[in-house]
């Protein structure tokens, strides 16, 4: 529950509904072990809240945030699928966001992401990463993060 606490702390909620695949495919697909998570964008109950392109439409400010709602989105997948992010280590984030051509600072907005994996989760937040720039994201949204986690025994 210690998580729990730290997400009132920080002023978030876990979504009403987890996100549901928006094409054919799984939110998360579980091997062994390791959970496998799609891609997972800034929406809240079904509504995109940020859209554009980061250094454009988008400060990086802003997409820092659409960032850490995306990492909201995808734990409380893996929250649904395992019922409890106490036994969760975070292996590998990927972030890409949707840049205008002179954006350079894509692992800053991944950050929002990154800090508040390792702020709720603390050792087992820490994770490998790639932080891509892209020229076009779906539905116009600045970032989609994919995660692999692995529940400890």
């Amino acid at each position: 529950m210690v998580i729990e606490e730290k997400m009132i702390e920080l002023g978030l909620t876990w979504p009403k509904e987890i996100p549901q695949p928006m094409a054919n495919y799984v939110s998360v697909r579980r091997s062994g072990n390791l959970l496998y998570l799609s891609g997972a964008g800034p929406f809240v109950e079904g509504k995109a809240i940020y859209v554009g392109r980061v250094g454009r439409e988008i400060s990086l400010e802003e997409a820092y945030e659409a960032a850490r709602i995306s990492a909201v989105n995808l734990l409380s997948v893996i929250r649904a699928e395992v019922g409890s992010l106490d036994r969760i280590k975070i292996v590998k984030l990927l972030g890409f966001v949707n840049s205008s051509e002179d954006f350079y600072n894509q692992p800053k907005v991944i950050n929002g992401a990154s800090d508040l994996l390792v702020e709720l989760l603390g050792d087992n937040g820490k994770h490998a990463r790639s932080a891509i720039g892209t020229s076009v994201l779906p539905f116009n949204i600045p970032v989609e993060i994919e995660i692999i986690a692995e529940i400890l025994e």
